[in-house]
C-alpha cells in the first residue's frame, strides 16, 4: 500500500492512500481516521495541452467580444447621436454587471464543473454580442438597449476567469498549473491585438454590426465545437440538485469559510490581487492618454500595439518557467514569491523610469517591459490561490477578482484627479509603484503554498478530503 505524508504545523499527519477501490474508511495506526479518496481526476499531459489550447482561444474570444464595444462606440455614438457622457454610460455598464457574478460563478464551477459554467457562460454571451446590433436597431431607445446589453455581457463574462481558476485547481496538477494559467491569459491579449487589427478593417469595410456579427458567432461556434469534442455531447445542464449535492471537495461550511477568509495567506493572496489588478487596470486605463500628452505626434497604433506584443510571449514563458523550476524541486511557494516579485517589484522600476524625460522609443520599450512583467502575475497570485484552497478556488478567486475591479475603478479614478490636480505624469506612475510595493510586501511576508480548505487531522480527524 502506497501512502504519502505530510505533515503540518501542528505535526499531525494527513495520510492519503494512492491505491483505489479501498475500504470507505479505516483507522491508522495514529488513530486518525481516513477516507479513500476517488480516483484520480487530473488530466493526462496530452488531454492538458489540448483542453490549454482551447482555452487560449476561450478566452481570445472573450476578450473579441469584450473589446468590440469599445472599437465600435465611435461609430454608434455618430449614428445613434450619443453624447461622450451617454457613450460612457453604455461602455462602463460592463463593468457593474462583471463585478456582480465574479463569486457566485467560481461557487457554481466549484460545485458542478468549470467546464460546464464556461461552456453555458460563452453560448450566452456569444448570443448576446450576435444580437447586439438586432438589439441596437429594433429598439426606439437605443441607449437603453445597449446599456441593458452591455451590463448584461459583464455578468455572462464575469463568471469566465472563476470559472478557469476553479478547473484548472480539479484537472491540472500541480506543477503544471502556471504554464495553462498563464497561457491562457495570454488569450486576453491576443484577443486585444485581433479585434483591434481585424475588428477595425472589419468596421471601416462591413460597418460597426460586422465586428458583433462575427466575434458573436464565433463564440458561439467555439462552444459548440467544446461541447461535441471535448464534452462528448454531454449535456451542460446545472440544476439545483446539481448545486446541492456537489462534490464533497467543494462543501465549505460558513463558519469554515470565515476560518479561510482569516488566514493570512488568504488575506495575502486577496491584497496582492487587488493592488496588482488595480494597478495594471490604471496602466491600461492611462497609459494612452499619456502618450498622446506627451507625444502629440507619435503613431498611436505602435504604443497601442507593441507593449501587447511583448506581452503574450513574456506569459508564456512566464509559466513554463515556473512550471520548470517546480520540476526541479524549488519549493513551490519560493517560484510563486519569484514570479510575482517580477510582476510588481521588477516591473515598478519600468514604471518610475517613466516619470524622467524620455525620448518616444524609450518610453515605448519602458512601457513594454512594464506591460510584460506584468504578466507573470499568472504563474504568481492567480495560482497560488489553488495552491491554498483547490476544492474552492474558484469561489476565492471570484472574490480576488471583485476586490481587483472595485480597486481598480477607485485607483483610476484618484490617477485622473492627481493629473488634474498636478499637472505631472510621474504622479500617477509613483501612485502604480507604490500600490505594487505594498501587494508585493505583504505577499513577501504571508505568503504560503501549504492547503487550507482541509480539516486538520488533529481537529476533526474524521474528516479528512484529500
Amino acid at each position: 500500500m502506497a501512502v504519502i505524508q505530510k505533515c503540518g504545523k501542528n505535526g499531525c499527519q494527513d495520510l492519503v492512500c494512492l491505491k483505489e477501490n479501498h475500504p470507505p474508511d479505516k483507522t491508522s495506526a495514529s488513530g486518525c481516521r481516513k477516507r479513500w479518496p476517488e480516483p484520480n481526476s487530473y488530466w493526462s499531459r496530452p488531454v492538458a495541452r489540448v483542453w490549454t489550447v482551447v482555452l487560449l482561444l476561450g478566452t481570445c474570444l472573450l476578450y473579441c467580444a469584450r473589446v468590440a464595444m469599445p472599437i465600435c462606440s465611435v461609430s454608434m455614438a455618430e449614428q445613434f447621436h450619443w453624447s461622450k457622457s451617454e457613450s460612457g454610460m453604455v461602455l462602463g455598464s460592463f463593468f457593474w454587471g462583471y463585478c456582480f457574478t465574479q463569486v457566485f460563478g467560481g461557487y457554481v464551477s466549484d460545485r458542478v464543473g468549470g467546464e460546464k459554467v464556461l461552456l453555458l457562460s460563452t453560448a450566452a454571451w456569444g448570443s448576446m454580442t450576435a444580437f447586439t446590433p438586432v438589439l441596437a436597431h429594433f429598439c426606439s431607445q437605443p441607449i437603453v438597449s445597449m446599456t441593458l446589453s452591455r451590463f448584461l455581457m459583464g455578468l455572462l463574462q464575469g463568471v469566465h476567469y472563476p470559472s478557469l481558476a476553479s478547473l484548472c485547481s480539479q484537472k491540472v496538477v500541480e506543477s503544471e498549473r502556471g504554464f495553462l494559467m498563464s497561457t491562457v491569459g495570454s488569450g486576453s491579449y491576443l484577443g486585444t491585438l485581433m479585434i483591434g487589427g481585424v475588428g477595425s478593417i472589419m468596421l471601416d469595410l462591413y460597418g460597426w454590426q460586422s465586428v458583433f456579427y462575427v466575434s458573436g458567432l464565433l463564440s458561439v461556434l467555439w462552444a459548440h465545437c467544446v461541447w461535441k469534442c471535448l464534452l462528448k455531447g454531454e449535456g451542460p445542464i446545472i440544476t439545483l440538485e446539481s448545486l446541492g449535492s456537489g462534490g464533497s471537495q467543494s462543501k465549505l461550511s460558513k463558519r469554515r469559510w470565515l476560518w479561510l477568509l482569516k488566514q493570512p495567506a488568504v488575506c495575502a493572496v486577496i491584497i496582492t490581487h487587488l493592488c496588482a489588478a488595480s494597478s495594471f487596470f490604471t496602466l491600461l486605463s492611462w497609459l494612452p492618454t499619456f502618450f498622446r500628452d506627451t507625444f502629440p505626434d507619435a503613431k498611436g497604433w505602435v504604443f497601442n500595439v507593441i507593449p501587447w506584443l511583448v506581452a503574450i510571449p513574456t506569459s508564456l514563458f512566464s509559466g513554463c518557467l515556473s512550471d520548470h523550476l517546480i520540476t526541479q524541486g524549488f519549493n513551490t511557494v519560493s517560484v510563486r514569491k519569484l514570479m510575482q516579485f517580477m510582476t510588481m517589484g521588477l516591473s515598478s522600476v519600468f514604471t518610475l523610469l517613466l516619470c524622467g524625460n524620455n525620448t518616444f522609443p524609450w518610453a515605448v520599450a519602458f512601457v513594454s517591459a512594464t506591460i510584460g512583467l506584468s504578466t507573470f502575475t499568472h504563474s504568481g497570485v492567480s495560482v497560488n490561490v489553488q495552491d491554498l484552497a483547490p476544492s474552492c478556488a474558484g469561489a476565492l478567486f471570484g472574490v480576488m477578482n471583485t476586490c481587483g475591479a472595485f480597486s481598480g475603478v477607485v485607483l483610476v479614478y484618484v490617477s485622473g484627479y492627481l493629473i488634474e490636480a498636478t499637472g505631472s505624469w510621474a504622479t500617477v506612475f509613483a501612485l502604480i509603484t507604490a500600490v505594487n510595493l505594498l501587494g508585493l510586501s505583504i505577499f513577501l511576508v504571508y505568503a504560503e503554498a501549504r492547503r487550507f480548505d482541509i480539516e486538520s487531522c488533529k481537529a476533526h480527524r474524521h474528516s479528512i478530503h484529500v
